[in-house]
């Protein structure tokens, strides 16, 4: 099984920080009986384990040699495989680069790493058999991609950060085996690369009779690369990693998106 995490965004909404924001410490893990600070995108890394991941590609760009650093050694009993994007050109783009080391017969797990959400066990709740998202609710789905959804579950569409959204589910992961992967790689050469948002793609596999489902399994969710998401995510977190309330309500500067920053996809 295996995770894929793209890490080539810029981070300029946090920036500067002096080294790559998936590094970003955001409270704490204990390292056998002494506590260590947690980077972000541990918080990734760790519920794709806790699914059954073996194998983890970080997709990197330039400069962000200090990821690599990081998970060379692994995480978990999962190893660590690095992927380079030359350009931060989309989030397609960088999922894509992964291609080679998909088997079609192996399940795989995306994620975005500057972000934390709960419950920890959010992939165990989607099928390993079809594309399948994980779904959070928000107050404002227009700032995020908007999964609209038919009675049986099934996704009709994706809404890429539309004004008056038909729906205030978002997804902030998905899951698929292998030949759908590979099904959506081929779709995406064919539209000449030209998807930057994963959802724009997903709702061509749509038109072209391909399905998907989701799981309104999501209760929290929190992107970290702002400075009011960081501070959510401190509250989140000293909640003894239980979501309250108002933890659970997403905390986003205007105009901005809950996705990891690649070019026309927020700052």
């Amino acid at each position: 099984m295996l995770g894929i995490i793209p890490a080539a965004g810029r981070g300029s909404r946090i920036q500067p920080l002096g080294f790559s924001k998936e590094l970003l410490p955001v409270g704490s893990r204990m390292d056998g009986q002494t506590e260590r600070p947690c980077a972000v995108s541990e918080y990734l890394v760790r519920r794709m384990v806790r699914n059954g991941v073996d194998k983890i590609c970080f997709v990197i760009g330039s400069g962000k040699s200090d990821i690599l650093e990081y998970y060379s050694a692994g995480y978990e009993g999962a190893a660590a495989i690095f992927v380079t994007q030359p350009s931060p050109v989309g989030l397609c783009d960088a999922i894509f680069r992964a291609a080679p080391l998909v088997a079609p017969d192996e399940t795989v797990l995306v994620g975005l790493p500057d972000t934390i959400w709960f419950p920890e066990d959010g992939f165990c709740h989607l099928p390993d058999d079809q594309l399948s998202f994980l779904l959070f609710p928000v107050e404002r789905p227009e700032l995020f991609d908007a999964v609209v959804l038919d009675q049986d579950g099934r996704v009709k569409e994706i809404q890429v950060k539309q004004r008056g959204a038909a729906s205030n589910w978002i997804w902030g992961a998905f899951k698929m085996p292998g030949d759908i992967f590979h099904q959506l790689a081929a779709l995406w050469r064919q539209r000449d690369g030209r998807d930057e948002y994963f959802g724009t793609l997903v709702n061509a596999y749509l038109a072209a009779g391909g399905q998907a489902s989701a799981a309104k399994a999501g209760s929290a969710y929190v992107d970290v690369g702002t400075f009011n998401g960081y501070r959510t995510a401190l509250r989140l977190l000293e909640n003894n990693e239980t979501p309250d309330e108002e933890a659970m309500l997403m905390v986003l500067p205007q105009g901005r998106s809950g996705i990891p920053s690649f070019p026309g996809e927020g700052g």
